[in-house]
């Protein structure tokens, strides 16, 4: 009864299902199913790794600022320029800007004021401080590239270490596969009476540990998956997988180079050997900043002023009415008073706005020469601690060119080791197959146990392991030795 209710919802929501809503189901199904088939190939991963990573997000960054600091390093050559103003009101007892007598009284100034200043010599300091800023620009470069080619070569033995899981895997498999058609012959044979029973116990635990190891591995590429999954950074690193590549084992033209010429090359070219080399030329504009400090300081300023005042002003003189004279003094002889006619001063309204504005403008302009006699040892301790940095960045440079030579010369040495470990595990796998051909032809005529068998076909499966684990070693370790040598992980 709630079965046929289900079907008849079912039935129910089907009639009156929006056509649009299928089309939609449709292809966002067909796009989930697109996202779970998608196989990565190295390329890929690669590209995504230097376009996600997080240091190299930062390392672009680093740029950006180094950039700014470039910007603010030119600015320094141009001429400062800053206009300050100011409206103030004086109550109390203040000094008349028209009298100069000191009186009580309210009065308002506006004040404006531009000032400009230029360096003209410092000791070069300017000069330096922009080739230095230049100097890291190019150094912030180097890093974003020398991260870039670590993480290529992370991402490129990650994408290996899945392949060789990959063809391990398959191994185990056929392993398993082969024991267990050999248990069903090996029961029947017991059956048969043709072989003891504790034979095929012995099989029977063969492929019990067969399943084991089938297990084992399939947890290694599981792992690898996820690591490199991670190293991309992948947010849906479950379903993460790569596209299967045939990597063929052929001598690579960069292993018929010396190590000393891939060395040789390797310091035109290597990320690591330009930062030292960048890294000294930039302690040695230190030194030179830190010596311009000796030398006198010569700036160029020049500024304008003007204000204007809003209390009455003095717009002439008129006779006092009240005390029309003045005695100033008495005729000899008569006694008759000097008089001299009393004039006081006649005040008016504060003059227009820009009348004032331009009638009290002034201008101010000169050279300043700073001359450094002492100042308490700082610009000699400060030459001294370039000179240290100086010194640091020359050892520097020194170990990273070794570090570079034993690197080189460890990478293809291990290169050639890696062949030479492909090529004996290739012989022993073909003696290895021979021995368990004749193993087989052995115990299916019955002259030989399960333990015996299982013995060889253990013997010849490490073999095949060994075969996939130098070859996988092999290409990694020539893509190293390429990677020295300035050939890209890959190609474009």
């Amino acid at each position: 009864m709630h079965k046929h209710k289900y079907l008849s919802s079912v039935n129910s929501m089907n009639k009156n299902r929006n056509p649009f809503l299928l089309v939609i189901l449709v292809v966002f199904m067909g796009c989930f199913a697109t996202a779970q088939t998608k196989k990565w190939t190295i390329k890929e991963c690669v590209n995504y790794a230097l376009t996600h990573n997080i240091s190299i997000m930062q390392s672009d960054l680093d740029i950006k600022s180094a950039a700014i600091d470039q910007k603010s390093a030119l600015g320094s050559f141009l001429p400062t320029l800053n206009a300050d103003a100011s409206h103030s009101w004086n109550i109390g007892l203040n000094q008349n800007i028209t009298t100069g007598l000191l009186e009580n009284q309210t009065t308002q100034f506006t004040s404006a004021r531009l000032n400009s200043s230029l360096t003209i010599y410092n000791g070069l300091q300017l000069q330096n401080r922009l080739r230095r800023a230049n100097l890291s620009a190019v150094a912030s470069q180097y890093k974003l590239t020398k991260m870039k080619d670590d993480i290529s070569l992370n991402v490129a033995n990650a994408f290996l270490q899945i392949l060789f899981n990959k063809e391990n895997l398959k191994v185990k498999n056929e392993q398993l596969l082969n024991n267990e058609k050999q248990l069903q012959r090996s029961q029947e044979l017991v059956k048969a009476g043709s072989v003891p029973r504790g034979d095929l116990l012995d099989v029977q635990a063969t492929v019990a540990a067969n399943k084991q190891a089938v297990v084992i591995a399939e947890n290694s590429l599981l792992i690898s998956k996820l690591s490199l999954a991670q190293l991309l950074q992948l947010e849906n690193f479950q379903d993460f997988d790569i596209a299967d590549s045939d990597y063929d084992v052929s001598e690579s033209p960069t292993m018929l180079q010396t190590p000393t010429a891939i060395f040789e090359k390797a310091k035109e070219q290597r990320s690591e050997i330009k930062i030292a080399k960048t890294n000294l030329d930039i302690a040695e504009r230190d030194v030179k900043i830190a010596k311009g400090a000796y030398q006198p300081n010569i700036q160029g300023f020049y500024s304008f002023s003007t204000r204007v005042g809003y209390s009455e002003r003095m717009v002439g003189y008129g006779l006092d009415t009240v005390n029309p004279n003045t005695v100033i003094g008495y005729v000899e002889g008569t006694n008759t008073n000097v008089l001299q006619p009393n004039y006081k001063p006649i005040f008016g309204n504060a003059a227009p706005f820009f009348d004032q504005f331009d009638s009290n403008k002034g201008h101010n302009f000169g050279f300043q020469m700073n001359i450094p006699i002492f100042n308490g040892l700082s610009t000699r301790n400060n030459v001294a601690k370039s000179k240290l940095n100086l010194e640091r960045s020359k050892i520097a440079l020194s170990q990273q060119e070794l570090d570079l030579e034993r690197n080189i010369y460890t990478a293809f040495t291990d290169a050639k080791g890696a062949l030479n470990s492909y090529e004996a595990a290739l012989s022993a796998l073909q003696a290895r197959t021979e021995a368990y051909n004749y193993a087989k032809e052995k115990f299916n005529v019955g002259i030989m146990n399960a333990f015996d068998l299982n013995q060889s076909q253990t013997l010849f499966v490490n073999a095949q392991s060994e075969v996939i684990r130098t070859k996988y070693d092999y290409i990694f370790r020539v893509k190293v030795v390429e990677f020295y040598f300035g050939i890209p992980i890959i190609q474009n």
